[in-house]
């Protein structure tokens, strides 16, 4: 793991420790510890989880991100191993809203933490939009009209799981996917979501699977909305599968 050799040694210099003091710190030999930081062996998962503690920092950003690219006094202060986002701005001091493609969207399950991934996102602004990180996502399937595919919905930052609140829509980035719906209740250990489509089911979400939430504050439409479409509404359905049912129950009494 070259990368966490880099990490360990950025780590150690930022605090001004030596090999020494650190490999006390973890009950090991300062040869053993040099070891790491060359990258000549691995730490195994016990000491991997004592260099966690030790530099407070969690182990998954220990061997998955660059640490020299974030400012470690800000990196510390993330209470949930959400990982640090800059906000970057244009030539005029707008922010810069990255936007997440629709072919590519599965990609960033993958990418969210890499900053040469999001650094190579396209990127647009708006003015009205500022005190705040944002990006965009674009929205696939029914379950949150009248958005559709199609549609974009600019999400902004949430640093913590505290500053959720009921009833509002989010864009929850999880270990599966990327899925926008309004937060319904949350328990110590799990989410629960909805769909403003009552077609689908409420299901939670386990804390440990959130990578990223976003907080809606506006929506992008690609197309110009049709009145005349023929596309039944969600109410429509609804009735008439339970017409269906009324009648399917009067055949069989």
């Amino acid at each position: 793991m070259l990368l966490l050799a880099e990490n360990l040694r950025f780590l150690r210099n930022e605090l001004n420790a030596s090999q020494q003091s650190v490999a006390d710190a973890l009950l090991i030999t300062r040869g053993r510890y040099s070891k790491y930081e060359d990258g000549a062996s691995d730490p195994p998962i016990d000491i991997l989880l004592k260099i966690s503690r030790y530099y407070k920092v969690s182990v998954d950003l220990l061997i998955s991100i660059d640490l020299r690219k974030y400012k470690l006094e800000e990196l510390l202060k993330l209470s949930d191993n959400r990982i640090l986002l800059p906000i970057k701005t244009d030539s005029k001091g707008e922010n810069k809203i990255e936007v997440v493609p629709f072919k590519a969207s599965m990609g960033y399950l993958v990418g969210y933490s890499d900053p040469d991934y999001i650094e190579n996102l396209q990127t647009m602004s708006l003015p009205f939009l500022n005190h705040g990180k944002y990006r965009a996502f674009p929205v696939e399937g029914d379950s949150m009209p009248p958005y559709k595919d199609g549609n974009f919905i600019i999400g902004q930052y949430i640093e913590s799981l505290s500053d959720l609140k009921v009833g509002k829509t989010y864009i929850f980035i999880t270990r599966e996917g990327i899925t926008y719906k309004r937060l319904e209740d949350q328990s110590s250990s799990k989410i629960k979501v909805s769909a403003d489509n009552k077609f689908y089911q409420s299901y939670e979400i386990a804390k440990e699977n959130l990578l990223e939430i976003w907080e809606f504050r506006c929506s992008i439409a690609t197309e110009e909305f049709d009145r005349n479409s023929s596309e039944l509404d969600n109410e429509t359905i609804i009735r008439m599968f339970n017409e269906i049912k009324s009648d399917l129950s009067k055949l069989t009494s």
